[in-house]
């Protein structure tokens, strides 16, 4: 079913949404629900409020606002009626769904020896729409691969939030795993989807092509998750998204050292903003990653530039092109 996201929806938020033209709708990549406050959408990274009427809008008082009914029936349909079952993803903050879409969640929390425990009178909701964009990689891949080794180079990708590391990351595993004939083996690909994000697996079975050679541990903590493929699935390439905690740098330390490339994303707009994080700051400083892909979303759309371990510049903008200039 297309858009099979609008089921998540209670009924009187789904009619709204369906009410928008059809290339809006195909690129809906956010949805909040507050209750009590506008409906807001977010479409191709640009943010609108949407009236009762199905329409945009930039002003706040002429949106829906979702009441208590809809944020109840909202709870119940992502959570398949069945909240006490997902007391873990409460503790987190985010539901993670069938097709990869994740929802963010905002209420009071309970605490618990200083911690959160779990969070209830849940009334603010981020639904994030997963896609998949067969050919986001195509511009890339090449950068990232050794020809004269047949190997992937081992890479971190870095953007703020919302800018398409998974995105690209998904599309990067399935294209390693299928390989190009007379160009590049198909190789085997580790996914650790700790989000649930990347291969979006419902009981064990990826709904996004992730290619032929690729394996999953779904639902599982990435230092513990790489550790597992390291020891049991022998993969050629391990896949994990927004590392960062220092348990996460030992386990790609490890998959290094045992000659499995890595390809890993995490939060940042610059890798000298990395160098100050516990988690990464020794692998900069090492120079662990080979290269480092930058993303940056703007109004005319996405670019991206690469760099070599030692901050070299690979990559030659459009305007760069224009005008003759080159780099190394």
């Amino acid at each position: 079913m297309v858009n099979e996201w609008l089921l998540l929806f209670p009924e009187k938020v789904r009619a709204l949404l369906e009410r928008l033209p059809l290339p809006n709708l195909m690129t809906v990549e956010e949805i909040r629900v507050r209750e009590g406050r506008p409906l807001e959408i977010n479409y191709s990274g640009k943010y609108h409020f949407l009236t009762g009427n199905g329409t945009l809008t930039l002003n706040p008082e002429e949106a829906y606002k979702p009441d208590r009914e809809d944020s109840h029936r909202l709870l119940d349909l992502i959570s398949n009626h069945s909240l006490y079952t997902m007391e873990e993803e409460l503790r987190k903050g985010f539901i993670t769904i069938p097709g990869g879409h994740r929802i963010g969640l905002a209420g009071r929390t309970v605490l618990s020896g200083g911690g959160v425990e779990h969070l209830r009178d849940i009334t603010g909701f981020n639904v994030r729409i997963a896609r998949a964009v067969p050919g986001a990689a195509d511009a890339i891949l090449p950068y990232l691969f050794d020809r004269s080794r047949q190997r992937v180079l081992h890479t971190l990708i870095l953007s703020p939030p919302q800018h398409g590391k998974t995105t690209l990351l998904r599309d990067l595993a399935r294209q390693i795993s299928s390989g190009r004939q007379g160009s590049r083996p198909g190789l085997k690909v580790g996914i650790v989807d700790e989000r649930s994000e990347i291969a979006g697996s419902r009981r064990g079975i990826p709904s996004f092509d992730v290619g032929p050679r690729t394996d999953i541990l779904d639902g599982c903590p990435k230092a513990e998750g790489m550790m597992m493929m390291i020891r049991s699935l022998s993969p050629d390439v391990l896949v994990a998204d927004e590392i960062g905690r220092p348990e996460d740098a030992e386990a790609v330390t490890e998959a290094l050292h045992a000659g499995i490339s890595v390809l890993a994303t995490a939060h940042g707009k610059e890798v000298s903003e990395l160098i100050r994080r516990p988690g990464l700051g020794g692998l900069l400083e090492h120079r662990m990653f080979e290269r480092y892909v930058i993303l940056h979303r703007s109004e005319s759309g996405m670019s991206f530039r690469i760099l070599d371990n030692q901050n070299r510049r690979l990559t030659i903008s459009q305007e760069e092109r224009r005008g003759g200039d080159a780099y190394a």
